[in-house]
């Protein structure tokens, strides 16, 4: 079997990151052809680049794009991709506005091309241990979830891109660029978001125009509450923590990792508390390996989403994380920023942005 030619378009630390991990997938898929406005970082992911997006659509040998170009500039490519014929996995989000997202479903709609949208988190070891006892209700009736990042950015960070910190290019701020992978993990795990309820704050950063903190909560389809906090203003970097609980057990997935897991299985309840085997984690889940790859360690996750992309595209089916799935999480983020700006609870599905 051929593999599937991959033009990297954007080849700042994203794309190099797409072109390790495309190099780590072996002959499943290759790179062949960088894409940016700046023939420095394109020659530097791959000896055949082209600061033409334009002539890289052309190309007859490039069968898809890998997107990793400033969010807000994502529908504008893939739509393009689309028309052109070409398949697409794009960067986290999808984009920054919902009617973009829109124009990418009705483009993929139209060209029956494959598009998967990065959300490498959902295949971390940890994550899918914890969707399987959801989804076999082992856990019983979820009740609730905690989406919670304590991350610091310095002002540094904000100030190295012009797009950095613009609901143009980025969207938003911690909730949109650092958040949004913990918020699409409590999405998966708890099911349809209903209505949201927030406020956001810039608090240590200048010179950017979105938040630096964010907190909100979540009323699910199921009854299900959660409760969402992101931040760029926690140093000096803590946790990436997602919580779930459920009337027949809990988990706590804590940097990528299973920090606990218990299902209460037939054991004897009691009325105040485990009364049984307690953390389970060791027991369920190992340590979560790495690849070698490329210029050096690619995440195993990232190279299961690159796989996963590459056989829908093989077999003709969606993959894992597409449009509907990555317009969901980017619709509660969105909700979030409207809550806060009207300072009102926003219904998802009703026509806001």
């Amino acid at each position: 079997m051929n593999p599937l030619r991959i033009a990297i378009v954007g080849c700042g630390v994203i794309g190099q990151i797409h072109a390790d991990t495309i190099a780590a997938l072996g002959p499943e898929a290759s790179v062949v052809l960088a894409v940016d406005q700046s023939a420095d970082r394109a020659e530097k992911v791959h000896e055949r680049w082209t600061t033409s997006y334009a002539e890289a659509l052309a190309a007859q040998d490039v069968e898809a794009v890998a997107i990793c170009t400033p969010s807000g500039t994502h529908a504008d490519l893939v739509v393009a991709a689309l028309d052109a014929g070409k398949h697409v996995i794009v960067e986290k989000p999808l984009d920054v506005s919902l009617a973009a997202a829109r124009r990418v479903a009705e483009a993929q709609a139209h060209g029956q091309r494959t598009v998967a949208v990065v959300s490498q988190h959902r295949f971390d070891p940890a994550s899918e241990i914890v969707h399987n006892a959801v989804a076999s209700g082992a856990f019983g009736r979820i009740t609730s979830g905690v989406a919670s990042l304590a991350w610091w950015r310095s002002q540094g960070y904000y100030d190295s891109g012009e797009w950095r910190g613009t609901w143009a290019l980025d969207g938003g701020g911690a909730l949109m660029n650092q958040g949004i992978h913990t918020v699409d993990l409590m999405v998966w795990l708890l099911g349809e978001p209903v209505e949201v309820y927030a406020a956001t704050a810039r608090l240590s950063h200048e010179r950017i125009e979105v938040e630096d903190t964010a907190a909100a909560t979540v009323r699910f389809a199921s009854g299900a509450l959660g409760l969402i906090h992101a931040t760029t203003a926690a140093y000096p970097g803590i946790s990436a923590r997602l919580q779930v609980h459920g009337d027949r057990g809990s988990a706590i997935i804590e940097n990528d990792q299973l920090a606990f897991f218990h299902a209460a299985g037939e054991e004897a309840g009691s009325d105040y508390g485990l009364v049984g085997t307690g953390n389970q984690a060791a027991e369920v889940l190992p340590a979560a390996p790495v690849v070698a790859g490329g210029a050096g360690l690619v995440s195993q996750t990232h190279v299961a989403q690159y796989r996963d992309f590459v056989e829908a595209v093989r077999d003709g089916r969606p993959p894992r994380v597409g449009v509907p799935e990555a317009t969901t999480t980017l619709a509660v983020i969105l909700a979030v920023y409207e809550s806060a700006r009207t300072g009102l609870p926003v219904k998802l599905g009703q026509r806001w942005d």
